[in-house]
């Protein structure tokens, strides 16, 4: 069980089983939130590298069930009319991955923090996030890069991709499936950069791979909530999880 534990104590271990198990619920239900559930609760007790490495393989393989819930034709054109988008970020991700180590555990934190908590706060104030889109090309490529550049240093590139959506005027059914293509193309992408930066290596992967599991069960456990319960008033209850978590990051950054 040492190469599942990555040198951590078994109390560390049971408690990111546990986040994985609720991130994995929330994304299951609304279809995001859980690089920023997981990124927020590991940094409160496990190393940087680990915190980023451990989300990978869960992040990987729930957004593999969620791009592919309608079947793999609705999955390719999502990927085809959204291809600016994907290509910005998977370059993107690919250059900041390398900043990792240069980006010093505060300035991590409030790099992460700020931005996750004006998100929340703004959408749970019921403010539009929408933006008047001139060029939607052009927004398309310059969002994409945004959330790419996010995306290397901490695995989360979600919330661009949601004020483009938004924006677009994009239907409930496709959102869901577009956040599941795009994060996974990402994911593998982030993967395939890490494993170039060591950050993703034998124990970092095998920490990772153990969470697959609790984030899939969560993921299933959501899904049925989102078929059956008030989309609106659960997402009010995750964009009020959002910003405690956003909160969180800053506090310890200032910590």
């Amino acid at each position: 069980m040492d190469w599942v534990m990555a040198g951590l104590p078994a109390a560390a271990v049971a408690g990111a089983v546990a986040v994985a198990l609720v991130a994995g619920f929330v994304k299951g239900a609304v279809g995001f939130a859980m690089p920023l559930i997981m990124i927020s609760a590991f940094s409160a007790f496990l190393p940087p590298d680990l915190a980023l490495a451990g989300m990978i393989l869960p992040t990987l393989v729930t957004n593999l069930s969620q791009a592919f819930r309608q079947g793999w034709q609705p999955a390719r054109d999502s990927a085809w009319t959204y291809r600016r988008f994907l290509i910005a970020t998977v370059v993107f991700i690919i250059v900041s991955a390398q900043l990792f180590d240069l980006i010093p555990r505060m300035a991590y934190l409030l790099i992460l923090g700020l931005p996750v908590t004006a998100f929340a706060a703004a959408q749970l104030a019921g403010l539009p996030l929408a933006l008047p889109l001139h060029h939607r090309n052009r927004a398309e490529w310059a969002l994409g890069v945004i959330g790419g550049l996010y995306g290397g240093i901490s695995g989360i590139w979600g919330p661009p991709l949601l004020v483009f959506l938004l924006s677009i005027g994009a239907e409930k059914t496709e959102m869901v499936r577009v956040q599941g293509v795009i994060f996974l193309i990402g994911a593998v992408t982030l993967l395939g950069a890490h494993l170039g930066t060591g950050l993703a290596n034998p124990a970092s992967l095998g920490f990772s791979a153990l969470l697959v599991i609790p984030a899939q069960i969560g993921m299933w456990a959501g899904y049925r909530l989102q078929d059956r319960l008030d989309q609106a008033r659960f997402r009010r209850w995750t964009q009020g999880l959002l910003v405690v978590t956003g909160l969180n990051l800053v506090r310890q950054a200032l910590a």
